[in-house]
């Protein structure tokens, strides 16, 4: 009896990622901006309430959905020690080497007996195009595409597709900016990093190459 095996993309609704777009299989479009945090309790009380109204007229405001992705995971705080130990063998003076060892074990020892963790914040910016009428306008005509043209179309769809999607980013950033959240929209790359450490959280334990 043949068993159908799956792979990794089977179940990553992932078409491509492309200037910065996730596309999914579905044709739908994603954005992703990746949002600062806030010291809300160490704001005063009056300071609190116009943060909350600012935020609950930032949604109020939006005639579509969102989605708002927190990512937490534990400190890697190797790629520091690393460092430090670069800049220890560079010292000069035993008085700044001394201290620097002395440093670099103290670090070790407090994460090591801590669990401390970082928080990332995304929010997800969705658009979906209008679905197209069954056979178009060139079955109307009875005319068909060339690979060129269709190519050509395909491209200027997508262009279409990204416009209307950043215009969804942008209204979700000056949103976020009223409430005095800094934002950046993630590109191909930084998407790219952010799945592959969703889907690989184990890397994050490999041993770091040596310089």
């Amino acid at each position: 009896m043949a068993v159908n095996a799956k792979t990794t993309q089977d179940f990553v609704p992932i078409k491509e990622i492309r200037q910065g777009v996730i596309v999914l299989k579905d044709d739908s479009y994603r954005a992703v901006v990746m949002a600062s945090s806030l010291n809300f309790a160490l704001k005063s009380a009056d300071e609190q309430q116009s943060i909350i109204m600012q935020f609950q007229n930032f949604l109020n405001s939006l005639d579509f959905s969102i989605q708002i992705f927190i990512q937490s995971r534990k400190l890697d705080i190797r790629p520091y020690i690393a460092l430090l130990e670069n800049r220890l063998k560079e010292q000069v003076s035993d008085l700044l080497k001394i201290q620097t060892r002395e440093y670099i074990g103290f670090i070790r020892n407090f994460t090591e007996n801590s669990n401390i963790m970082t928080k990332t914040f995304f929010v997800v910016v969705p658009y979906t195009p209008a679905a197209l009428t069954a056979g178009g306008v060139s079955d109307l005509l009875g005319k068909k595409k060339t690979a060129q043209e269709s190519a050509e179309k395909k491209i200027e769809s997508f262009e279409e597709h990204r416009s209307q999607l950043e215009q969804r980013v942008g209204v979700v950033t000056q949103g976020m900016v009223r409430c005095g959240i800094r934002t950046v929209e993630l590109g191909t790359e930084e998407i790219v990093e952010l799945f592959y450490k969703i889907f690989n959280p184990g890397d994050t334990e490999k041993p770091i190459p040596l310089s």
